[in-house]
């Protein structure tokens, strides 16, 4: 299909790598979809997201419906009379007669190797659950969670150390080069797509900042994991009685954001208890081994390594 009428969709940075890789290609799309602005930063002022700002540099027509489950928000994209219509992180549900607009379908970036991690933190899950590998998928869209058939998929192996914003970062560049490398042999059928096995379909859930509190009573690889899967959203975090004479019960625990940590082997103690805190890191005893935190971040202040914050804090020999 020769110039073919696309309207994209997406929101953050992970949609910007796809989106950008398609103008330098040579495909700019009649429109933009994403979110409408949101508050953002201390001052909650309402802020563009990165593909809006994008595609208004460019002037390319930007829509930002609510909902697409409005019928007058289906009928601004039908007017666009698009050929197709690529997804990426767009964060909005598209309805069946979205859906079914384009003449070509719909397709969709996704940021795993489906049918494992189906849902909304296909990245976090990968590093939660040790996977080994993880990729991209191009997946035409249907009606179900991430369900539709996939086109074509292309593998990266998770660093030991690697955090999910690194993770994101190389998964959103490489989303753009699968995109651009298939779009022409998908558009004129002679690539096909094939089914998903849903008997290994799991799924990724969204992310609640509950999820990242670290829990001691778990062994410190799983922790290790939780520390580098919310790195930098939500961002891991533990809690630190507060010692004061004056008011031994009336301070507030102290919420203390883990960035960086490494597994020491082979500890004693019990689950929660600060084994080491000095200069050089700060250790904690978990369900099996201990967990060496190496960058921390106080409540209202700079992340930092173990040697910045170390002077705030007296927790040798405390239960966290």
């Amino acid at each position: 299909m020769n110039n073919p009428r696309v309207i994209f969709a997406g929101t953050p940075e992970f949609a910007l790598a796809s989106l950008s890789a398609l103008v330098e290609s040579g495909i700019t799309p009649c429109a933009v979809l994403t979110q409408p602005d949101r508050p953002a930063g201390r001052g909650k002022r309402l802020t563009e997201s990165p593909v809006k700002r994008y595609a208004a540099a460019r002037g390319i027509p930007v829509l930002q419906p609510i909902t697409l489950r409005d019928q007058r928000a289906a009928d601004e994209v039908a007017a666009f009379e698009p050929d197709v219509l690529i997804v990426a992180a767009y964060g909005l549900i598209l309805p069946q007669n979205v859906l079914d607009i384009p003449l070509a379908g719909c397709l969709n970036v996704h940021a795993s190797l489906l049918p494992r991690w189906r849902g909304a933190a296909p990245i976090q899950a990968a590093i939660l659950a040790g996977d080994e590998k993880t990729g991209i998928s191009l997946m035409e869209m249907t009606a179900g969670l991430d369900c539709g058939p996939v086109y074509a998929t292309s593998e990266l192996q998770i660093g030991e150390q690697e955090t999910a914003g690194e993770l994101h970062d190389r998964l959103a560049l490489l989303g753009g080069e699968l995109l651009v490398t298939h779009l022409e042999d998908i558009l004129s059928g002679r690539l096909k797509a094939s089914e998903q096995d849903e008997a290994q379909a799991s799924y990724a859930g969204k992310i609640t900042k509950q999820d990242a509190e670290l829990d001691w009573s778990r062994s410190a690889a799983s922790l290790l994991r939780c520390v580098r899967a919310y790195n930098p959203v939500p961002g891991a975090y533990f809690f630190v009685r507060q010692q004061s004479a004056h008011q031994p019960d009336e301070r507030e625990p102290l919420r203390i954001k883990c960035w960086r940590a490494t597994v020491v082997r082979k500890s004693d103690g019990q689950p929660g208890t600060v084994l080491q805190c000095d200069r050089d890191r700060f250790v904690v005893a978990c369900a099996e081994d201990a967990l060496a935190i190496e960058e921390l971040q106080l409540p209202g202040k700079r992340r930092g390594p173990v040697h910045e914050i170390a002077q705030h804090l007296d927790l040798e020999g405390q239960t966290l």
